[in-house]
């Protein structure tokens, strides 16, 4: 266990050069908790694909930079007029900062990780607001691959994409974090789930998860899937854009939250509006929609799925491996 009164921490920061270049581990000051903050010792944190996109956007002259928007830890500190939490309390860290309504969407989202310091490290600072308690039945690695693709799936699934009981969603490019825990997600409320992948094993593995159909991403989904989609939740972007409209039926509804493949596409505006399809952004979530996904995994006892874990100071290599997009489910860094 750390000693929360250190002054120290090892961390994984950017600095210099842009890209992964610039990730190293290092040691930092332990952040100083502020009033209506908390700090949490870490036991594990989990990689995402907002890191890599984070720090392609850096540059030398950029301040550096505790990388990482999702962990799991033990409370050692709160500050003035927290109520609620409690050292010793063991907590999920809500990555998504000061967006506390569903309703009430921010220009862009802030998120923990940049500009504010992230998990990468030994402790974080955040909002008392933004602690939750762990889910009993999950472990810490469990836990810190929840928050951010949780709080990302539920919130495309249920309030921007209005995902009912029986409807038919498809999930391109399974494989990733959102992807398989919007699996999860969806077959909690009925739904038909087909996803697709170009590789073999992610669509037997995906199968085994729930999907009611797994199908290659290489040529017509619209010609194999069982019927067209009500809903299809898209991270990809311009490479399966038009895949994912073949897809849907008439009046569907098509969520795109990521852009991986690019951000640029073309449609044919009149086929748009005449099959009535509804084309719906969305990015992380509130408070109040990462408690409503919390309380489904209580509930079904929903379990992230988690392809591998590495120490804290394999964070540079984790993150490399992240960008080769072999992974199945999510990449965890244990710290503690």
């Amino acid at each position: 266990m750390a000693d929360s009164t250190r002054s120290t921490m090892t961390a994984v920061v950017h600095e210099g050069p842009t890209g992964l270049d610039g990730v190293r581990v290092t040691t930092v000051p332990v952040p100083e908790v502020g009033a209506g903050d908390v700090l949490v010792e870490l036991r594990a944190a989990a990689l995402n694909h907002r890191d890599l996109f984070v720090v392609s956007a850096r540059t030398a002259t950029d301040p550096r930079l505790v990388l990482g928007s999702d962990g799991a830890g033990v409370v050692r500190a709160v500050g003035s007029g927290v109520s609620g939490v409690a050292v010793g309390d063991e907590v999920i860290v809500n990555p998504s900062l000061g967006w506390a309504k569903a309703d009430e969407e921010p220009s862009v989202a802030q998120v923990l990780g940049g500009p504010t310091d992230g998990t990468y490290a030994e402790f974080v600072r955040v909002p008392a607001a933004n602690v939750a308690p762990r889910p009993a039945h999950l472990d810490w690695a469990e836990a810190a691959a929840l928050p951010l693709v949780g709080l990302t799936a539920y919130r495309a699934l249920f309030t921007r994409g209005r995902l009912r009981p029986g409807e038919h969603v498809l999930l391109p490019g399974i494989g990733s974090g959102v992807a398989t825990f919007a699996l999860l997600l969806a077959k909690t409320v009925g739904a038909e789930v087909t996803v697709t992948s170009r590789g073999e094993d992610k669509r037997r593995r995906a199968l085994e998860l729930g999907a009611d159909a797994a199908i290659d991403s290489a040529g017509d989904w619209s010609a194999r899937l069982s019927r067209p989609a009500d809903l299809v939740v898209d991270s990809i972007g311009s490479a399966t854009f038009e895949s994912c409209l073949s897809a849907l039926r008439a009046g569907g509804r098509l969520v795109s939250l990521g852009a991986t493949t690019g951000e640029h596409v073309q449609i044919s505006l009149r086929r748009f509006f005449l099959e009535q399809f509804s084309l719906l952004g969305t990015s992380m979530g509130s408070a109040e929609e990462f408690a409503a996904m919390l309380a489904l995994v209580d509930e079904h006892r929903l379990r992230p799925v988690v392809d591998r874990a590495y120490p804290l100071a394999e964070t540079p290599a984790a993150l490399a491996d992240l960008g080769k997009g072999l992974q199945f489910g999510k990449l965890v860094i244990t710290t503690g």
